[in-house]
Formats: structure tokens, C-alpha cells, sequence
């Protein structure tokens, strides 16, 4: 197992770079001046020319992609052109909710389009099924900021007053204060040091600051406001698992195994959990792998509706501003992310089939 996992580890090297050089590569292929998006159309030659010898952009770009290279192996993603700030200190403010966000949407996914696409498999072509594979396809074509509107106007607006309201923008309402959990508990972190850092990423986690802390009204206000845009990133995660579950399950329920197990008396729910859907669970754990990305690239345009400070409104606003070192380091931080489940769900196949070896 370790040996199989630092293989997969060092293959994602390659895949890692080559996700920095084509970032690097597009940011920088993006029409507009960085220099005039920050300053201006009237921004004179010589105020741009100290500009991008600020930020090192009057350099050949092969100098400059070294140059990038050399500072992400030191974990410096460099200084955003926006906000004159580190970058690593955006993203401690930034990405924490959108793994929030990201982990609520797939938690949702998963409880719910499971149970739907294995109901789908075991009524086929009933009623049910029909009602379940309708929901599917409704939930793969309905654009995510269609529905995040209607969602937002539905329970913020026409349900307005009633126990069934829902705030449509934020991750706290006011007045709510998420106190950081090493503050609660009498920490002494020096600031600046990588320790300060990573508990502060964790603080950033509302849900996860107010549980170990104990402040259920934060963390009852946290899920509150993550409920509409969790459902409006999930539907086509959800509607995408509850098909592949189906269509899984369907090809299990013909093997003859199963028939075996149905004939030795075996109750039905037996067979159903224990015998197919253990065995048709290796595409759905794939397609939940794959659905990461998803998630992520659909928080940019939930983010922005639902008004959540997250790296997907965040990256969508550095695009705009043409801020290369923050579009880099989201880029980066999206895609470890993503190999890194991957790789997960490669090293779980063993577990779920004991058939498989690695080697």
C-alpha cells in the first residue's frame, strides 16, 4: 500500500506541473494590460513601467516562469497586483469556504443521489424509476446560477417571515462573531510563523471553529447560510451519482451471483447491500472522485450569487483584474486538491474489492 501510494504521489509530480505551466502560461495569455486593469486607462507609460518592474513583469516570461517555479517550491506564492498583500494570506482567508462550501455540496450528493439511484435500480422501470431518472436529468441540465436565483428568491423573499426563511448571501448574519478556536482556548501562536497560519485556515472553517468550541448558535448560523448555495452546487453531482448508481446496480442485479443469493433464501436486503451494492460501488467512488472538480468550478459562479467570500469569486475577480499570482495560486491550490482525492479514491478500490491488488 505505501509503496503503491508514493508511486501515485511521484506520477502526480509531472501532472502538478504541467498544471503550473499551462496556468502560467494562460495568465498571463489573458487580453488587457495587468497595469492598466489596476490603474486605470490613464495610467501614464512610465507609472506602467514601475509598475511591472514592482512586480517583476518586465522580464522575459521564461524569467518569469522560473522565477514563479523557485517561489511556489518555497511555499511563497508571491504578492497579489491587487491588494498588495501575500497571496498565502488570501487563501488562508479564502479557501476555507470553499471546502465548506465543496464539502457540504458532495456530503449532500452522496446522501442523496445514492439512495436515489439504488431505489431507481430496484424499481426498474416503475413509476419510481421514472420519477427518480427525472430528477436526474432535470438536475444535469439546470444551470447552477439559475437555480441558486430561484432558490435565493424562493426562501429569501417569497417564504420571508416563515420558519422556512433562509438568508440569501454570506456566512454569517450580523452581529454573529466566529470566535478563532486557539483564541478560545488561551493559544499563544506567533503570528507570521507556519503554525499562525494553519490554525488560522482552520478557524477560517466556521463549522469546524464552532464545534470544537462549542458555539452552536455560530454553528447554526454557518449551516444556515450554507444551505441554499450546498443545494444549488449539488444538483448536478447529485443528479450525475444517482445515475451512475443506477446504471451500476443494474449491471450488478444481472449476475448470477445474485441469483444465487436470492435462491439460498437470502432476505432481499441482504442482497441488496451486501451482495450488489458493495460490488457496484467502484464506479460510483470514481464518479464522486471526478465530481471535485466539479464542485470547485461550480463555486465561482455559486460563490458569487450566494455573495461567499470563497476562492471561487475570488479567482473570477482576480481574472478580471488580470492578478496573476492569485490566479496561479488558486489554480495550484484547486488542483492539488483535486489529484489528492483522486488519489484517495485509487487507494480505496482495495478496500471496497479485496480483489484488487496494487501493485
Amino acid at each position: 500500500m505505501l509503496q503503491y501510494a508514493t508511486r501515485r504521489i511521484l506520477l502526480a509530480i509531472p501532472v502538478l506541473f504541467g498544471i503550473l505551466l499551462v496556468t502560467f502560461v494562460l495568465a498571463r495569455s489573458i487580453p488587457g494590460d495587468p497595469c492598466k486593469a489596476m490603474l486605470g486607462e490613464k495610467a501614464t507609460v512610465e507609472t506602467c513601467e514601475r509598475f511591472n518592474r514592482k512586480h517583476g513583469l518586465d522580464k522575459p516570461i521564461p524569467v518569469q516562469f522560473l522565477i514563479y517555479m523557485r517561489e511556489i517550491a518555497s511555499g511563497n506564492f508571491g504578492i497579489s497586483l491587487r491588494f498588495s498583500r501575500p497571496v498565502t494570506v488570501i487563501l488562508i482567508e479564502r479557501l476555507p469556504t470553499t471546502i465548506e462550501l465543496g464539502t457540504v455540496a458532495l456530503v449532500l450528493a452522496i446522501a442523496v443521489g445514492i439512495p436515489l439511484g439504488m431505489l431507481s435500480a430496484i424499481k426498474r422501470n416503475s413509476p419510481i424509476d421514472a420519477a427518480t431518472m427525472v430528477v436526474a436529468n432535470t438536475g444535469v441540465s439546470m444551470p447552477v446560477y439559475w437555480l441558486g436565483l430561484m432558490l435565493a428568491y424562493a426562501f429569501a423573499l417569497l417564504l420571508k417571515g416563515t420558519p422556512f426563511w433562509l438568508p440569501p448571501a454570506g456566512r454569517l448574519s450580523a452581529g454573529v462573531v466566529s470566535v478563532p478556536f486557539y483564541e478560545v482556548f488561551g493559544w499563544d501562536v506567533d503570528p507570521g510563523t507556519g503554525l499562525f497560519h494553519a490554525v488560522e485556515f482552520l478557524s477560517n472553517m466556521f463549522i469546524f471553529n464552532s464545534i470544537i468550541t462549542g458555539d452552536w448558535e455560530v454553528l447554526g448560523d454557518a449551516i444556515k447560510h450554507l444551505i441554499l448555495p450546498a443545494v444549488a452546487l449539488s444538483t448536478i453531482p447529485l443528479a450525475i451519482i444517482a445515475r451512475m448508481t443506477r446504471s451500476s446496480m443494474l449491471e450488478v442485479l444481472r449476475q448470477d451471483y445474485i441469483r444465487t443469493a436470492r435462491a439460498k433464501g437470502l432476505m432481499e436486503r441482504l442482497v441488496i447491500m451486501k451482495h450488489a451494492f458493495r460490488n457496484a460501488l467502484l464506479p460510483v467512488v470514481t464518479i464522486i472522485g471526478l465530481q471535485v472538480g466539479i464542485l470547485f468550478s461550480g463555486a465561482v459562479l455559486t460563490e458569487t450569487i450566494f455573495g461567499l467570500a470563497g476562492v471561487g469569486r475570488m479567482l473570477f475577480e482576480a481574472i478580471t483584474a488580470r492578478d496573476f499570482p492569485v490566479v496561479q495560486a488558486f489554480t495550484v491550490v484547486i488542483a492539488v486538491i483535486y489529484v489528492g482525492i483522486n488519489l484517495l479514491v485509487d487507494l480505496s478500490y482495495v478496500f471496497i474489492d479485496p480483489r484488487i491488488r496494487l501493485e
